[in-house]
């Protein structure tokens, strides 16, 4: 699904240069899922953008699906599309939008893949009910609990039904049994949907979970030994 060469990149900081990434060699299978730890500062989610099309490497390519197109090369247009196409994202902190229902913050999703009203709702409907909130379509993010709107946020990265989800610290603001819920239908969601996922957590326990672990320090990434967790049936 990807594979990264010689990945950097820097940002000017007043007169210093921060160089976040440090040439990062990379391969993520298709349906295989990945997750990334390292100290914080160290390059995790300048990463994770990296993978979504969300910023652009100062050197070095990410060559994506089976095409192999590189994100880094592509037009923005193009980029949006395979965002709004192919991948979909999970936030530590939800983003949802305060004053839409959870059905329209599902919704607003395929908004930009011009799918009709009706197909619209049909889909979201459907993708909140594959979370387990059918009976709360209608209520607001402030109406939800931590858990019910991160629910909602993956039910809104998925109705668009991508290839990739990128997900960066999604149990992050989360007690540790609603934690074990949320990484649980992740995990459920990755291995029905033959998902690749990419998963940047602080908590070893989340890590654990996945097929490959990836540690970030310094802007350097070292692959541990895989966990030996089975792929998704093909």
């Amino acid at each position: 699904m990807y594979k990264l060469t010689g990945v950097t990149k820097e940002y000017q900081k007043g007169r210093n240069v921060v160089r976040a990434l440090q040439g990062i060699d990379l391969a993520i299978s298709d349906s295989e899922w990945l997750a990334i730890q390292g100290p914080t500062g160290h390059g995790k989610s300048t990463l994770l953008q990296m993978l979504g099309g969300l910023d652009r490497p100062t050197a070095g390519k990410i060559m994506f699906g089976d095409g192999g197109v590189d994100l880094a090369q592509l037009r923005e247009g193009q980029v949006t599309k395979i965002r709004a196409d192919s991948i979909g994202f999970i936030f530590q902190t939800f983003n949802l939008v305060p004053t839409l229902s959870a059905q329209e913050n599902v919704e607003a999703a395929l908004v930009p893949l011009h799918v009709s009203a009706a197909t619209r709702r049909a889909r979201a409907a459907q993708a909140l009910a594959d979370v387990g909130l059918a009976d709360r379509a209608r209520h607001l993010p402030s109406e939800l609990s931590g858990g019910e709107q991160q629910r909602v946020a993956i039910a809104r990265a998925l109705v668009k039904e991508p290839k990739v989800l990128l997900a960066d610290e999604p149990t992050g603001n989360l007690d540790e049994g609603t934690r074990d819920e949320i990484i649980g239908l992740l995990e459920k969601l990755w291995q029905d949907r033959g998902l690749t996922m990419v998963l940047v957590t602080h908590d070893s326990t989340v890590a654990r979970r996945a097929q490959r672990l990836g540690v970030l320090r310094n802007g350097k990434i070292s692959i541990r030994q895989d966990t030996g967790k089975a792929a998704p049936a093909s």
